[in-house]
């Protein structure tokens, strides 16, 4: 499989929080918006421009950096990447002295309980240290809501995590399965709850819940 067809590396993020919403989204193509999900992409817009590149003495910072990893066959950009001048490092063409980077990812809201944006920053720094040949001990995901940046240790146990997520994906995607809904609390803040019908699909199948209403009504005389 060439790169270019692996799956997005932002996908991670949805799956965790919701395997059927991540089914919508990345195999059968549907999207819907929010106010929340507008105010993510206007933030990820900025991060994402690559033409805001900053030096600061020994701080080098890049945005929108493209990154792969063949082992997770995921692929995405980093909202932020900030390489750190450090004896640890690896070599940057263009750049004197070794660097060790460390990606920031940029949130709309707050901080959560779950691990969903914890797991979405491990997959990236995974895929960079297989791209640089190093080690990258943490991250950071950085929220709009409350402006603070959260440092995340990258645990072997948050790796693991990861990797069992990302094989999971792609066998989804390989059998072009999409889960069948479990409404919970979290489908209130999902911008594809319409798209979803979780009431609905609670039921067998859509079909089902049509011919119970034809038998219901034919039983009853009909619509008045």
């Amino acid at each position: 499989m060439d790169a270019d067809d692996y799956l997005a590396l932002s996908g991670i993020q949805h799956f965790c929080f919701c395997r059927r919403q991540w089914a919508l989204i990345h195999l059968e193509q549907q999207w819907a918006e929010n106010l929340r999900t507008a105010e993510g992409r206007l933030l990820h817009d900025r991060c994402h421009d690559d033409s805001l590149r900053e030096k600061r003495k020994d701080l080098l910072i890049l945005r929108g950096m493209r990154v792969v990893s063949h082992r997770l066959r995921l692929s995405g950009a980093c909202d932020v990447v900030e390489f750190r001048s450090d004896p640890t490092g690896v070599p940057l063409q263009g750049q004197s002295g070794l660097w060790l980077p460390m990606p920031v990812e940029y949130k709309h809201g707050s901080s959560k309980q779950g691990d969903a944006d914890r797991l979405q920053l491990c997959a990236q720094a995974m895929a960079l240290e297989e791209m640089l040949v190093c080690e990258i001990p943490r991250g950071a995901l950085f929220y709009a809501e409350t402006h603070r940046r959260e440092l995340v240790e990258l645990t072997e146990d948050l790796r693991r995590q990861t990797a069992a997520l990302a094989k999971e994906m792609n066998e989804y995607f390989s059998r072009g399965y999409t889960p069948k809904v479990k409404p919970g609390k979290h489908c209130r803040a999902c911008s594809l709850q319409e798209l979803c019908l979780p009431v609905l699909c609670r039921r067998a199948d859509a079909a089902a819940y049509v011919r119970e209403h034809l038998e219901e009504e034919v039983e009853g005389g009909g619509a008045p």
